[in-house]
């Protein structure tokens, strides 16, 4: 069987350099170890590598690794910085970029979109561009610079990717008020801050009703749904004691966690072999984050290997075919 990787990223160099001078408390510092990382103030952000601009590289790693298909989306900041136009140009570099790619690796690469998602319009207007040059879901931050997925103000946007049945990445970027939690230090806005993000919002998304007026999305929680399936008894409690007529959601929580998709990106067996357990691992999906810094190409081979033979199956082709619709 193919294996399918979900959960890959891409840069380009207009698009660095766009952020550079377009991208506010965005900035360049330069670490200990003589890397270029992405800060946003002070909290760092993102390290960009080679193989975020390399397309040829990218596809000579995954022959090496065993990786037919690889899904790749424009990580964080994505594009939500610099206004209106800046945005709808940053978005349009990165597609436009990926869009090519595939056209040169027509069997290896597949993209997710990115949208000026605080634009809704002009969001939509991409959506459909994007998709027209062949995007087959839509990637998201798990904020938009700051503001709730949930916001009001983006459901037109949710309701077009809904009538799209559309997968789309949730994927976490530095939470509002890392500084005040003093998690600009360590890389603790990646380890525990990402972790965060997710789990926020798709907790948002749970107990708002959300899934039931989205019934078609194909959210996918990354890194393992951060802490979602952990806090599976919490929410299940929460639920038990909520005041009736401040409940918003139509079923319960645990239904919720089984509803959505996850990807395999947890760098240890164990959280991995539990996560299956709560949602199945047909609803969990191989993931590398490659070429980050802190991808786990080997791990998450590793990792999924030591699943029963049907759960590996599921978690490296089968679920992201259902999903993707390969």
């Amino acid at each position: 069987m193919p294996v399918i990787d979900v959960h890959t990223h891409m840069f380009t160099h207009p698009w660095l350099k766009l952020l550079q001078e377009k991208g506010g408390d965005y900035n360049l510092q330069v670490r200990p170890d003589g890397q270029k990382e992405i800060f946003r103030g002070n909290t760092p952000v993102v390290i960009p590598q080679k193989g975020h601009f390399d397309w040829d590289l990218r596809v000579k790693h995954m022959n090496e690794a065993g990786i037919d298909v690889s899904v790749v989306s424009l990580t964080c900041p994505n594009v939500y910085w610099g206004g209106e136009a800046v945005s709808v140009q940053a978005a349009r570099e990165a597609n436009d970029d990926v869009a090519d790619a595939q056209s040169r690796f027509p069997d290896r690469i597949r993209w997710f979109a990115s949208l000026p998602w605080e634009y809704p319009q002009r969001a939509i207007e991409e959506l459909e561009r994007s998709c027209a040059k062949g995007a087959v879901g839509v990637m998201v931050l798990a904020n938009v610079a700051g503001r709730s997925l949930t916001d009001p103000a983006f459901a037109p946007i949710w309701a077009e990717i809904d009538r799209r049945s559309l997968p789309v990445l949730v994927h976490p970027t530095d939470p509002p008020g890392v500084d005040l939690m003093d998690m600009t230090k360590f890389d603790l806005s990646w380890s525990v801050g990402f972790m965060f993000d997710t789990t926020l919002a798709i907790t948002r998304m749970i107990f708002e009703g959300f899934f039931d007026t989205y019934p078609n999305l194909k959210i996918i929680a990354s890194h393992g749904g951060g802490t979602l399936p952990y806090l599976v008894g919490r929410f299940e409690k929460g639920d038990e004691v909520e005041l009736p007529q401040r409940r918003q959601m139509k079923r319960k929580p645990t239904d919720y966690l089984r509803h959505i998709y996850y990807d395999s990106i947890t760098y240890d067996p164990r959280p991995l072999k539990y996560l299956t357990e709560i949602v199945g691992a047909d609803h969990v999906m191989f993931g590398t984050d490659w070429p980050h810094w802190v991808h786990d190409t080997k791990g998450s081979f590793a990792n999924t290997a030591l699943l029963p033979k049907s759960q590996c199956d599921a978690i490296r082709s089968g679920t992201a075919m259902k999903v993707f619709g390969f």
